[in-house]
Protein backbone atom coordinates (compact mmCIF):
# COMPACT_ATOMS: atom_id res chain seq x y z
CA UNK A 1 0.00 0.00 0.00
CA UNK A 2 1.54 3.48 -0.67
CA UNK A 3 2.55 5.80 1.09
CA UNK A 4 -0.65 8.80 1.36
CA UNK A 5 0.89 11.84 0.30
CA UNK A 6 1.73 14.28 2.99
CA UNK A 7 -0.06 16.99 2.35
CA UNK A 8 -4.23 18.11 2.96
CA UNK A 9 -5.27 14.72 4.55
CA UNK A 10 -7.93 14.27 7.39
CA UNK A 11 -7.80 10.62 9.17
CA UNK A 12 -11.44 10.11 10.50
CA UNK A 13 -11.46 6.79 12.98
CA UNK A 14 -14.30 5.47 15.33
CA UNK A 15 -13.72 4.09 18.98
CA UNK A 16 -15.87 2.69 21.58
CA UNK A 17 -19.14 1.01 21.25
CA UNK A 18 -21.18 0.75 17.98
CA UNK A 19 -24.15 2.83 17.82
CA UNK A 20 -26.07 4.59 14.58
CA UNK A 21 -24.80 7.60 12.92
CA UNK A 22 -21.20 6.67 12.76
CA UNK A 23 -21.49 6.23 9.14
CA UNK A 24 -23.46 9.35 8.39
CA UNK A 25 -20.89 11.13 10.04
CA UNK A 26 -18.28 9.41 8.23
CA UNK A 27 -19.92 10.64 5.31
CA UNK A 28 -20.50 13.67 5.84
CA UNK A 29 -17.06 14.66 6.51
CA UNK A 30 -15.66 12.75 3.41
CA UNK A 31 -17.78 14.11 0.73
CA UNK A 32 -17.39 17.79 2.02
CA UNK A 33 -13.39 17.51 2.57
CA UNK A 34 -13.15 15.66 -1.17
CA UNK A 35 -15.05 18.58 -2.36
CA UNK A 36 -12.74 21.10 -0.94
CA UNK A 37 -9.39 19.49 -2.11
CA UNK A 38 -8.48 16.93 0.76
CA UNK A 39 -7.54 13.11 0.85
CA UNK A 40 -9.84 11.07 3.50
CA UNK A 41 -8.49 8.40 4.87
CA UNK A 42 -10.38 5.68 7.14
CA UNK A 43 -8.53 4.54 9.94
CA UNK A 44 -9.91 1.08 10.91
CA UNK A 45 -10.23 -0.07 14.62
CA UNK A 46 -10.56 2.65 16.04
CA UNK A 47 -7.04 3.36 17.71
CA UNK A 48 -6.15 -0.19 17.44
CA UNK A 49 -5.22 0.66 13.57
CA UNK A 50 -3.34 4.19 14.13
CA UNK A 51 -1.38 2.05 16.70
CA UNK A 52 -0.74 -1.13 14.55
CA UNK A 53 0.42 0.50 11.26
CA UNK A 54 3.33 -0.72 9.76
CA UNK A 55 5.68 2.16 8.23
CA UNK A 56 6.74 0.58 5.34
CA UNK A 57 5.59 1.84 2.10
CA UNK A 58 5.47 -1.65 0.78
CA UNK A 59 3.56 -3.31 4.02
CA UNK A 60 0.27 -4.57 3.45
CA UNK A 61 -1.62 -1.85 5.95
CA UNK A 62 -5.11 -3.10 4.58
CA UNK A 63 -6.75 -3.47 8.11
CA UNK A 64 -5.07 -0.39 9.62
CA UNK A 65 -6.20 2.23 7.17
CA UNK A 66 -8.45 2.94 3.85
CA UNK A 67 -8.58 5.83 1.81
CA UNK A 68 -12.47 7.42 1.61
CA UNK A 69 -14.32 7.80 -1.23
CA UNK A 70 -17.17 9.48 -2.13
CA UNK A 71 -18.92 6.40 -3.75
CA UNK A 72 -17.74 4.10 -0.57
CA UNK A 73 -18.98 6.72 1.88
CA UNK A 74 -22.37 7.09 0.23
CA UNK A 75 -22.99 3.29 0.11
CA UNK A 76 -22.65 2.89 3.77
CA UNK A 77 -24.03 6.37 4.97
CA UNK A 78 -27.66 5.63 5.69
CA UNK A 79 -26.55 2.41 8.24
CA UNK A 80 -26.00 1.70 11.68
CA UNK A 81 -22.64 0.47 12.87
CA UNK A 82 -19.45 1.78 11.61
CA UNK A 83 -17.90 0.44 8.72
CA UNK A 84 -14.51 1.06 9.90
CA UNK A 85 -14.97 -1.10 12.80
CA UNK A 86 -14.02 -0.10 16.30
CA UNK A 87 -12.20 -1.31 19.26
CA UNK A 88 -11.54 -0.29 22.46
CA UNK A 89 -7.74 0.40 22.36
CA UNK A 90 -5.83 2.72 24.35
CA UNK A 91 -2.13 2.89 23.03
CA UNK A 92 -1.14 4.97 26.03
CA UNK A 93 -1.79 1.75 28.26
CA UNK A 94 -0.96 -1.39 25.82
CA UNK A 95 -0.68 -4.48 27.93
CA UNK A 96 2.58 -6.31 26.72
CA UNK A 97 0.88 -9.58 25.57
CA UNK A 98 -0.75 -6.35 23.15
CA UNK A 99 2.03 -5.04 21.65
CA UNK A 100 1.82 -5.62 17.86
CA UNK A 101 4.71 -8.10 17.40
CA UNK A 102 6.47 -5.61 15.17
CA UNK A 103 7.03 -3.70 18.10
CA UNK A 104 7.78 -6.35 20.61
CA UNK A 105 11.90 -5.70 20.55
CA UNK A 106 11.28 -2.37 21.66
CA UNK A 107 8.44 -2.06 24.44
CA UNK A 108 9.20 -4.64 26.62
CA UNK A 109 6.81 -3.51 30.04
CA UNK A 110 3.96 -4.69 31.54
CA UNK A 111 2.08 -1.94 30.26
CA UNK A 112 3.84 0.56 27.67
CA UNK A 113 2.89 3.86 26.28
CA UNK A 114 3.07 3.84 22.64
CA UNK A 115 1.89 7.27 21.90
CA UNK A 116 5.23 8.03 20.35
CA UNK A 117 4.40 4.97 17.28
CA UNK A 118 0.66 6.85 16.53
CA UNK A 119 2.61 10.05 16.09
CA UNK A 120 4.80 8.60 13.99
CA UNK A 121 1.93 6.83 11.92
CA UNK A 122 0.06 9.51 11.47
CA UNK A 123 3.04 11.60 10.27
CA UNK A 124 3.67 8.49 7.92
CA UNK A 125 0.33 8.96 6.31
CA UNK A 126 0.49 12.68 6.17
CA UNK A 127 -2.28 13.37 8.22
CA UNK A 128 -2.54 17.14 8.54
CA UNK A 129 -5.92 17.02 11.34
CA UNK A 130 -7.67 13.98 12.78
CA UNK A 131 -11.05 13.52 13.49
CA UNK A 132 -11.99 11.00 16.22
CA UNK A 133 -15.34 9.96 16.89
CA UNK A 134 -16.11 8.44 19.97
CA UNK A 135 -17.31 8.38 24.20
CA UNK A 136 -14.92 9.98 26.63
CA UNK A 137 -12.87 7.17 26.52
CA UNK A 138 -11.79 7.09 22.87
CA UNK A 139 -12.01 11.10 22.88
CA UNK A 140 -9.52 11.23 26.20
CA UNK A 141 -7.17 9.64 24.11
CA UNK A 142 -7.92 12.41 21.63
CA UNK A 143 -7.35 14.99 24.16
CA UNK A 144 -3.76 13.36 24.93
CA UNK A 145 -2.71 13.47 21.28
CA UNK A 146 -3.76 16.74 21.07
CA UNK A 147 -1.39 18.10 23.69
CA UNK A 148 1.32 16.28 21.73
CA UNK A 149 0.47 18.80 19.21
CA UNK A 150 -1.77 16.52 16.52
CA UNK A 151 -4.62 18.85 15.21
CA UNK A 152 -7.78 17.46 16.35
CA UNK A 153 -11.26 18.21 15.88
CA UNK A 154 -13.35 15.71 18.00
CA UNK A 155 -17.11 14.21 17.37
CA UNK A 156 -19.01 13.20 20.38
CA UNK A 157 -20.36 9.60 20.30
CA UNK A 158 -22.11 7.38 22.80
CA UNK A 159 -25.50 6.27 23.34
CA UNK A 160 -25.26 6.58 26.93
CA UNK A 161 -25.13 10.59 26.10
CA UNK A 162 -22.31 11.18 28.69
CA UNK A 163 -19.57 12.81 26.73
CA UNK A 164 -18.90 15.95 28.67
CA UNK A 165 -19.54 19.96 26.73
CA UNK A 166 -22.50 18.68 24.85
CA UNK A 167 -25.75 17.93 25.15
CA UNK A 168 -26.23 15.30 22.46
CA UNK A 169 -24.21 12.44 21.46
CA UNK A 170 -24.70 10.48 18.31
CA UNK A 171 -26.34 7.47 19.55
CA UNK A 172 -28.58 8.41 22.17
CA UNK A 173 -31.76 9.39 20.28
CA UNK A 174 -31.75 5.93 18.58
CA UNK A 175 -31.24 3.89 21.70
CA UNK A 176 -33.57 5.78 23.84
CA UNK A 177 -36.00 5.42 20.54
CA UNK A 178 -35.60 1.65 20.45
CA UNK A 179 -36.24 1.26 24.16
CA UNK A 180 -38.97 2.88 23.94
CA UNK A 181 -40.50 0.35 21.45
CA UNK A 182 -39.24 -3.03 22.89
CA UNK A 183 -40.63 -1.59 26.40
CA UNK A 184 -43.87 -1.51 24.33
CA UNK A 185 -43.62 -4.74 22.72
CA UNK A 186 -42.90 -6.71 25.99
CA UNK A 187 -46.08 -5.26 27.65
CA UNK A 188 -47.62 -7.70 26.17
CA UNK A 189 -46.45 -10.85 27.82
CA UNK A 190 -46.09 -8.71 31.05
CA UNK A 191 -49.89 -7.94 30.77
CA UNK A 192 -50.86 -11.53 29.73
CA UNK A 193 -49.13 -13.45 32.86
CA UNK A 194 -49.30 -9.58 34.88
CA UNK A 195 -45.85 -9.63 36.40
CA UNK A 196 -42.84 -7.32 36.97
CA UNK A 197 -41.09 -6.44 33.60
CA UNK A 198 -37.77 -5.80 34.85
CA UNK A 199 -35.03 -4.43 31.76
CA UNK A 200 -31.41 -3.49 32.23
CA UNK A 201 -29.88 -1.14 29.78
CA UNK A 202 -26.27 0.42 28.89
CA UNK A 203 -25.25 3.13 31.25
CA UNK A 204 -22.33 2.35 33.87
CA UNK A 205 -21.98 6.10 35.38
CA UNK A 206 -24.97 7.62 33.76
CA UNK A 207 -28.40 7.05 34.11
CA UNK A 208 -29.60 8.71 31.02
CA UNK A 209 -30.68 6.22 28.95
CA UNK A 210 -32.89 5.22 31.69
CA UNK A 211 -33.95 8.19 32.63
CA UNK A 212 -35.28 9.45 29.33
CA UNK A 213 -37.43 6.28 28.37
CA UNK A 214 -38.75 7.25 32.00
CA UNK A 215 -39.67 9.97 31.93
CA UNK A 216 -41.50 9.60 28.24
CA UNK A 217 -43.55 7.00 29.86
CA UNK A 218 -42.52 3.89 29.26
CA UNK A 219 -41.31 2.53 32.34
CA UNK A 220 -42.82 3.08 35.88
CA UNK A 221 -39.44 2.68 37.83
CA UNK A 222 -35.68 3.53 37.21
CA UNK A 223 -32.71 2.87 39.05
CA UNK A 224 -29.90 4.32 37.76
CA UNK A 225 -25.74 4.21 38.56
CA UNK A 226 -25.98 8.00 40.43
CA UNK A 227 -28.42 6.75 43.28
CA UNK A 228 -27.66 3.42 45.54
CA UNK A 229 -31.52 2.25 45.41
CA UNK A 230 -33.46 0.62 48.18
CA UNK A 231 -35.09 -2.98 46.88
CA UNK A 232 -37.56 -2.89 49.63
CA UNK A 233 -38.51 0.92 48.32
CA UNK A 234 -38.72 -0.30 44.76
CA UNK A 235 -40.39 -3.74 45.27
CA UNK A 236 -43.36 -1.90 46.93
CA UNK A 237 -43.77 1.28 44.24
CA UNK A 238 -43.77 -1.65 41.41
CA UNK A 239 -46.65 -3.44 43.50
CA UNK A 240 -48.24 0.05 43.85
CA UNK A 241 -48.07 0.41 40.03
CA UNK A 242 -49.13 -2.81 39.08
CA UNK A 243 -52.35 -2.69 41.49
CA UNK A 244 -53.30 0.34 39.66
CA UNK A 245 -52.84 -0.95 35.91
CA UNK A 246 -55.47 -2.49 34.71
CA UNK A 247 -53.66 -5.12 32.72
CA UNK A 248 -52.05 -5.73 36.08
CA UNK A 249 -48.50 -5.36 35.65
CA UNK A 250 -45.33 -2.83 36.25
CA UNK A 251 -41.59 -2.09 34.57
CA UNK A 252 -38.57 -0.73 36.08
CA UNK A 253 -35.76 0.20 34.14
CA UNK A 254 -32.48 -0.69 35.43
CA UNK A 255 -29.49 0.96 34.57
CA UNK A 256 -26.05 -1.94 34.18
CA UNK A 257 -24.41 0.71 36.73
CA UNK A 258 -27.03 0.68 39.43
CA UNK A 259 -26.39 -0.70 42.34
CA UNK A 260 -28.80 -1.72 45.85
CA UNK A 261 -27.70 0.25 48.74
CA UNK A 262 -25.49 -0.57 50.47
CA UNK A 263 -23.40 -2.34 47.41
CA UNK A 264 -21.27 -2.09 44.56
CA UNK A 265 -21.55 -2.33 40.78
CA UNK A 266 -22.01 -5.89 39.01
CA UNK A 267 -19.22 -7.11 37.79
CA UNK A 268 -19.25 -10.00 34.86
CA UNK A 269 -15.80 -11.21 35.97
CA UNK A 270 -12.52 -9.16 37.01
CA UNK A 271 -11.05 -8.71 33.55
CA UNK A 272 -10.65 -4.71 32.45
CA UNK A 273 -10.45 -3.17 29.14
CA UNK A 274 -7.44 -0.82 27.95
CA UNK A 275 -9.39 2.17 29.53
CA UNK A 276 -10.02 0.21 33.08
CA UNK A 277 -13.48 -0.63 32.50
CA UNK A 278 -14.44 -3.98 33.90
CA UNK A 279 -17.58 -5.89 32.03
CA UNK A 280 -20.62 -5.15 34.08
CA UNK A 281 -23.66 -6.81 33.75
CA UNK A 282 -26.09 -8.90 36.40
CA UNK A 283 -28.24 -6.19 38.13
CA UNK A 284 -31.06 -6.93 36.02
CA UNK A 285 -30.76 -10.76 36.81
CA UNK A 286 -30.31 -9.82 40.63
CA UNK A 287 -32.61 -7.58 40.90
CA UNK A 288 -35.82 -9.54 39.30
CA UNK A 289 -34.32 -11.90 41.80
CA UNK A 290 -35.11 -10.03 44.51
CA UNK A 291 -38.19 -8.62 43.27
CA UNK A 292 -39.62 -11.85 43.44
CA UNK A 293 -38.97 -13.17 46.96
CA UNK A 294 -39.65 -9.60 48.32
CA UNK A 295 -43.18 -9.45 46.73
CA UNK A 296 -44.99 -11.49 48.85
CA UNK A 297 -44.43 -8.97 51.97
CA UNK A 298 -46.09 -6.33 49.69
CA UNK A 299 -48.82 -8.23 47.74
CA UNK A 300 -50.72 -9.59 50.43
CA UNK A 301 -48.63 -12.92 50.83
CA UNK A 302 -48.52 -13.75 46.93
CA UNK A 303 -45.51 -13.91 45.13
CA UNK A 304 -45.12 -11.60 42.18
CA UNK A 305 -43.33 -13.74 38.81
CA UNK A 306 -40.59 -11.25 36.99
CA UNK A 307 -40.32 -11.07 33.30
CA UNK A 308 -36.87 -10.28 33.04
CA UNK A 309 -34.78 -8.72 29.62
CA UNK A 310 -31.49 -7.43 28.91
CA UNK A 311 -31.60 -5.22 26.33
CA UNK A 312 -28.08 -4.28 25.57
CA UNK A 313 -26.87 -4.38 22.13
CA UNK A 314 -30.55 -4.67 20.68
CA UNK A 315 -30.96 -0.83 20.81
CA UNK A 316 -27.59 0.18 19.64
CA UNK A 317 -27.49 -1.89 16.52
CA UNK A 318 -29.45 -1.05 13.24
CA UNK A 319 -30.38 2.11 10.93
CA UNK A 320 -30.03 5.69 12.75
CA UNK A 321 -33.51 7.45 13.48
CA UNK A 322 -34.21 10.74 12.09
CA UNK A 323 -31.94 12.61 15.09
CA UNK A 324 -29.01 10.37 14.62
CA UNK A 325 -29.06 11.14 10.90
CA UNK A 326 -29.49 14.74 11.27
CA UNK A 327 -26.97 15.57 14.02
CA UNK A 328 -24.12 13.30 12.42
CA UNK A 329 -24.36 15.26 9.26
CA UNK A 330 -24.71 18.04 10.95
CA UNK A 331 -21.24 17.12 12.98
CA UNK A 332 -19.28 16.12 10.60
CA UNK A 333 -19.75 19.50 8.30
CA UNK A 334 -19.20 21.34 11.70
CA UNK A 335 -15.52 19.59 12.09
CA UNK A 336 -14.58 19.97 8.50
CA UNK A 337 -15.74 24.01 8.74
CA UNK A 338 -13.56 24.03 11.65
CA UNK A 339 -10.73 22.57 9.75
CA UNK A 340 -11.21 24.73 7.05
CA UNK A 341 -10.55 27.46 9.28
CA UNK A 342 -7.35 26.32 10.44
CA UNK A 343 -9.10 25.67 13.94
CA UNK A 344 -8.64 22.40 16.23
CA UNK A 345 -7.69 21.17 19.70
CA UNK A 346 -11.95 21.28 19.78
CA UNK A 347 -14.88 18.83 20.15
CA UNK A 348 -18.12 19.84 18.38
CA UNK A 349 -21.20 20.32 20.04
CA UNK A 350 -25.20 20.64 20.62
CA UNK A 351 -25.84 23.06 23.70
CA UNK A 352 -29.01 24.91 24.46
CA UNK A 353 -30.08 23.23 20.82
CA UNK A 354 -27.87 25.11 18.68
CA UNK A 355 -24.45 23.84 17.16
CA UNK A 356 -20.96 25.10 18.07
CA UNK A 357 -17.47 23.68 19.36
CA UNK A 358 -15.39 23.90 23.04
CA UNK A 359 -12.04 22.87 23.46
CA UNK A 360 -11.54 19.33 23.26
CA UNK A 361 -10.14 19.03 27.03
CA UNK A 362 -13.59 19.54 28.61
CA UNK A 363 -13.70 15.71 27.61
CA UNK A 364 -11.43 15.03 30.85
CA UNK A 365 -11.74 18.17 32.80
CA UNK A 366 -15.34 17.21 34.03
CA UNK A 367 -17.82 14.64 34.00
CA UNK A 368 -21.28 14.23 32.58
CA UNK A 369 -24.04 12.41 34.84
CA UNK A 370 -27.68 12.27 35.99
CA UNK A 371 -28.03 16.01 38.52
CA UNK A 372 -29.82 13.63 41.02
CA UNK A 373 -31.06 16.34 42.48
CA UNK A 374 -32.78 18.41 40.31
CA UNK A 375 -33.85 15.69 37.82
CA UNK A 376 -34.41 12.22 39.68
CA UNK A 377 -37.08 11.85 42.29
CA UNK A 378 -35.39 9.59 45.40
CA UNK A 379 -38.61 8.59 47.04
CA UNK A 380 -40.36 7.70 44.01
CA UNK A 381 -37.20 6.25 41.76
CA UNK A 382 -38.49 8.16 39.09
CA UNK A 383 -37.66 11.00 36.91
CA UNK A 384 -38.95 14.46 38.63
CA UNK A 385 -42.17 16.29 35.85
CA UNK A 386 -41.55 19.61 36.59
CA UNK A 387 -39.35 22.45 35.52
CA UNK A 388 -39.15 22.18 31.40
CA UNK A 389 -38.86 25.39 31.22
CA UNK A 390 -35.87 26.93 28.93
CA UNK A 391 -34.25 23.16 29.07
CA UNK A 392 -32.39 21.38 26.10
CA UNK A 393 -34.75 18.72 23.63
CA UNK A 394 -33.30 15.91 25.79
CA UNK A 395 -33.92 17.85 29.28
CA UNK A 396 -31.15 16.53 31.61
CA UNK A 397 -28.66 15.76 29.13
CA UNK A 398 -26.80 19.59 29.12
CA UNK A 399 -23.48 19.35 29.61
Amino acid sequence: METVKKSHVIAILTGGGDVPGLNPAIRAVTIRAIKEGYKVIGIRRGWAGALEMIRDKEADNSENYIVLTEELVNRVGRTGGTFLHSSRTRPSSVKNADVPEHLRDIYKDEINDLTPEVLKNLEFLGVDYLIPIGGDDTLSYGVRLSQEGVKVVAIPKTMDNDVPGTDYCIGFSTCVTRTIMMINNLRTSAGSHERFLVLEVFGRYAGFSAMLPAMAGAANRCVIPEYKFDIDTLTELLVEDRDKNPSNYSVVLVSEGAMFEGGEMILQDAAKDAFGHAKLGGIGAMVSSKLKSLSPKYNKGKTINVIEQKLGYLVRCGDPDAIDSIVPMAYGNLALDLILKGMHGLLVVLRDGRYENVPIDVVTSSNKIVDVEKYYNKERLRPYYKSFEMQPMFLMTSG
